[in-house]
C-alpha cells in the first residue's frame, strides 16, 4: 500500500520559517498551516549576489522542511537587501541598524524577497522572485534613531520593517506584489500553491 496519499486528496501545509511576519502574511490566506524552522546555514556563498542568494536559501530552507513533512506542502521564503550588489542582512543589533540605514539613506534599496514551494511526495517544486524597489529619504541621524527606538527592526533584513513606523523612511516603493517588502510574496505564493494542488479559494 503506498504511503503517498492521492494528488486529489488535500495535502497539509507547512511554513518552512520561524519569521513571524511571514506568518502573519500567511495567515491573511486563511489557509490552516504549521509552522516549521529550518536549520539551514545562511552564509553567502563567495560572490553570490543578493538575488541568487535569496533564491537559494528559500528553496534549501523548502527543502530541508519538505525532508520532515515529506507528505506535505512547503513555503520556504528568504529577504535579501541588495544595495548595489552588496547583501544586507538582518542586523540583529542597534549598532547593526545604525550602519545599514545611513548606508541606504538616499539611495535605492532593491529587497530581493524569493519563495518556494516544495511538496517532497509529489516532486513539485517551485520558485519565484520579486524583487521589491526601495528609496530611502535622505534621513537625519536623529530620525533614524527615533525609527530604531521605536521600531526595534533587528530581526528585518536592511533593518526595514515597512508595515511599521519604517514607511515614514521611503520615498518611493515599486513592485508587483504589495507583501513581498513584508516577507512573503502572497501573489506568487498563491500562484505556487495552487499548482502544487492546493485549493487557496
Amino acid at each position: 500500500m503506498s504511503l503517498i496519499p492521492d494528488s486529489t486528496q488535500a495535502r497539509k501545509l507547512v511554513l518552512g520559517s520561524s519569521s513571524r511576519y511571514r506568518r502573519e502574511l500567511l495567515s491573511r490566506l486563511g489557509l490552516e498551516f504549521e509552522v516549521a524552522s529550518p536549520d539551514v546555514d545562511e552564509t553567502p556563498h563567495p560572490a553570490e549576489s543578493p538575488r541568487d542568494l535569496a533564491l537559494r536559501l528559500a528553496l534549501a530552507k523548502a527543502r530541508a522542511v519538505a525532508a520532515q513533512f515529506p507528505l506535505a506542502v512547503v513555503i520556504g521564503s528568504d529577504q535579501v537587501a541588495d544595495l548595489s550588489g552588496e547583501p544586507l542582512g538582518k542586523p540583529g543589533t542597534h549598532d547593526n541598524a545604525v550602519t545599514q540605514l545611513r548606508r541606504m539613506r538616499g539611495r535605492t534599496v532593491v529587497f530581493q524577497t524569493a519563495v518556494a514551494v516544495v511538496c517532497a511526495a509529489s516532486g513539485f517544486e517551485a520558485l519565484d522572485l520579486a524583487p521589491v524597489k526601495v528609496t530611502f529619504r535622505d534621513l537625519s541621524d536623529a530620525e533614524i534613531e527615533t525609527y530604531l527606538r521605536r521600531e526595534q527592526p533587528y530581526d528585518c533584513a536592511g533593518s526595514a520593517r515597512s508595515e511599521g513606523l519604517g514607511i515614514a523612511l521611503l520615498d518611493a516603493i515599486e513592485n508587483d506584489d504589495p507583501t513581498a517588502l513584508v516577507g512573503l510574496p502572497l501573489i506568487r505564493t498563491c500562484r505556487m500553491l495552487r499548482a502544487a494542488g492546493l485549493e487557496v479559494l
